[in-house]
This record gives structure tokens, sequence and C-alpha cells, in this order.
């Protein structure tokens, strides 16, 4: 059966300037029923106001995507990067064997939204590595991150995809785990799945020989996790 997480019943971090809201334990947010779905260790929803972010910070064997959903985001490393990321565009960081980054709302007047995933590692000890691109949606279901970087989607260290479902209302598309597991995460839109109706920042985690057709109730976009069983 589908496990259904429902964005009302993630952990709210709300710090003024920040508005955090989490798929699974994260910081002071804990939850032993979830702490993860196979390698997904982290989905953090970021709200972030104008000229705000997060200070310098260190991570290390962790594969770190950033998905822009509003404004801009401005990220600066200790490799060196400094880049600004659109909204639209797909940032992935390999942490590997330590890196110091900071992340800032670029715009000084408009908020910033982004999504925070954290992805484990098939190895520790790797070289850090950045990668940043935009990817243009071809047909409803786009790679975004994959093991072998795929039609130019960015490589991640992992036996996991990360992929990106657009429907118009009305359209359905069926996703499949075969032998994998399956984490559906609705970014936009609403969408009905058999008696199942799943609204923005509302998921669905699906194991092994199991499948679920999607029907655009609204126009949809949501990102698709092709992992290994957990």
């Amino acid at each position: 059966m589908p496990s259904i997480r429902r964005a009302s019943e993630r952990g709210q971090v709300h710090m003024g300037w920040l508005h955090s809201q989490h798929t699974f334990s994260f910081g002071h947010y804990y939850d032993p029923k979830h702490m993860g779905f196979s390698v997904l260790r982290v989905i953090n929803d970021d709200t972030v106001a104008p000229g705000k972010g997060f200070d310098t910070h260190g991570h290390r064997d962790m594969e770190i995507i950033s998905y822009v959903i509003q404004g801009a985001l401005e990220h600066r490393d200790s490799r060196g990067n400094h880049h600004i990321i659109p909204a639209g565009d797909v940032q992935l960081m390999s942490a590997g064997t330590g890196i110091t980054h900071s992340e800032y709302n670029h715009s000084a007047t408009e908020q910033t939204r982004f999504l925070q995933i954290w992805i484990r590692p098939n190895a520790k000890g790797l070289n850090p590595g950045y990668a940043q691109a935009n990817i243009k949606q071809d047909g409803p279901l786009t790679p975004l991150a994959t093991p072998d970087g795929q039609h130019g989607s960015l490589v991640i260290h992992q036996d996991a995809s990360l992929h990106r479902l657009r429907l118009s209302k009305g359209e359905t598309y069926t996703l499949n785990t075969h032998n994998r597991w399956g984490y559906l995460h609705l970014v936009e839109g609403s969408a009905q799945i058999a008696e199942i109706r799943l609204e923005p920042g509302d998921a669905m985690g699906l194991t092994a020989r199991e499948a679920a057709t999607v029907t655009a109730t609204a126009p949809l976009e949501a990102l698709w996790f092709e992992l290994p069983p957990g």
C-alpha cells in the first residue's frame, strides 16, 4: 500500500526570515516514523525572506539538491563556486570529504522558495563537486539527476534518479516502481491517484512492484524519485 505524507503533517520551522517545512526529521524536528525513505533523507520546503539566508556551514558525505521554485538563490562555497540559481534551475552539490557553503535569497525585495533535498551517496569520502543546470521539460517525465547523466541530467553518486513530472489539467501518467522504490512529492497543482487526492506539499511513497496512475486535477508539477529498495 502507498504511504501518504500530508503537507500539513510536516515539521514546521518559523524563524522570522525563514519558514521551513520538513518532510523528514531534520534539525530540531524529530519524528521516528519519518526518518527518510530509502536513501532519500531530506526534503525541506524553504521560504526565505528578501536578503536573508543560511550563513556558511558545512556538509560531508551527502548529495544535496536544490530545486528553486520561486525567486533566486545565491550560492557560495569553499571550493570557489559562486552562482545564482534562478527559479527552474536545479543545483547538485556533492559534499563528499567536506565542503562549506552559504545560501542566500539573491533578491532584496522578493522572497525565494526552494526545496532542499538530501540523498545519501553510495560511497563515503568522494571528491566534493558542484553542478547546476536549467533542464528543459521533455515529455511528462524529465530526468533532473541520474547516476549516468542521461538526457543532460546532473550526475548523482547513488543508484537513484530524480525526475520532474509536469501534467496539464486532465492529463494522466502512470508511475511504476518495478523492483525499486518511488517517492512522489507535489510541488504545485493537485492530483488524483485512485481514491487519494494530493495537494501541494503532499507526497506518496511506493515500494517495489507498485504503480500509481496520476491524474492532474490542476496543472501539476511534482518530483518523482526512483530509489533503491530501503
